[in-house]
């Protein structure tokens, strides 16, 4: 089979040394310069860090079930937005191994694997999830936005088989969301928790199917938690 073309994305360069990197998945149908663009509206400025690297990549187009099969960027197919339902494990695993290669990139470049963050919101979360924990379980974390597993995920059964230290989960959601029910949310909380994985669970009363500041301001903080700046090293 063919390598898969590399992964379109839209970057904000650390302002000082690179030291760690940050990869956010955007939501179905939309594309890593809109989820940037998109995040710059709520702040007002980019989401930067003084030594990370933020990397938001576009899923390639794909016909996707849910629209009638009309093609649209998605990370992945799904036969319906329900959490319960089978999950199309094809295309899950088909881009996770284009993800792997944007992981692989910044190891290139000199950054520890531990020092890299994946994430992103709705649908991008949920690739986020099978991305790390069922194949790059030494990542720095992950985070979640308005996102799910299905009941029975692949994700929940490859950690039943587990035993190493898995990365934090910072997940956050709307008590609102009609597309992401809150209740899918908190259902896939409940389940990492249970299979060993750290969590933490936001919830903000009112939010729909949305971003809003104070959820990235408190994003923000977790990641440079999980990345702090590191002491240049004098013995190089």
């Amino acid at each position: 089979m063919a390598a898969p073309a590399a992964l379109q994305r839209s970057v904000v360069a650390p302002a000082g040394r690179h030291t760690a990197s940050l990869i956010f998945l955007h939501g179905s149908g939309d594309t890593g310069q809109g989820a940037r663009t998109w995040i710059k509206q709520i702040l007002n400025q980019d989401m930067a860090f003084q030594h990370i690297k933020v990397i938001y990549p576009t899923a390639p187009a794909r016909p996707y079930t849910p629209m009638k099969g009309a093609f649209s960027t998605v990370w992945f197919d799904r036969y319906k937005i329900s959490n319960d339902c089978p999950e199309h494990i094809e295309s899950i695993d088909s881009m996770c191994r284009g993800l792997t290669d944007l992981i692989n990139d910044e190891i290139k470049n000199g950054i520890a694997k531990d020092r890299i963050l994946i994430g992103g919101f709705s649908m991008g979360g949920g690739m986020a999830m099978h991305l790390a924990y069922r194949f790059h379980q030494d990542l720095a974390g992950v985070f979640a936005l308005s996102s799910f597993l299905n009941k029975d995920s692949a994700v929940y059964q490859a950690l039943k088989r587990n035993e190493s230290v898995l990365p934090e989960l910072f997940q956050c959601h709307g008590t609102a969301d009609e597309l992401v029910l809150y209740s899918w949310g908190e259902e896939t909380n409940k389940m990492l928790k249970s299979l060993g994985v750290s969590t933490s669970l936001h919830t903000f009363p009112n939010l729909n199917h949305e971003l809003n500041r104070t959820e990235i301001e408190k994003l923000k903080t977790w990641i440079v938690k999980k990345l702090p700046v590191e002491a240049a090293k004098t013995n190089e």
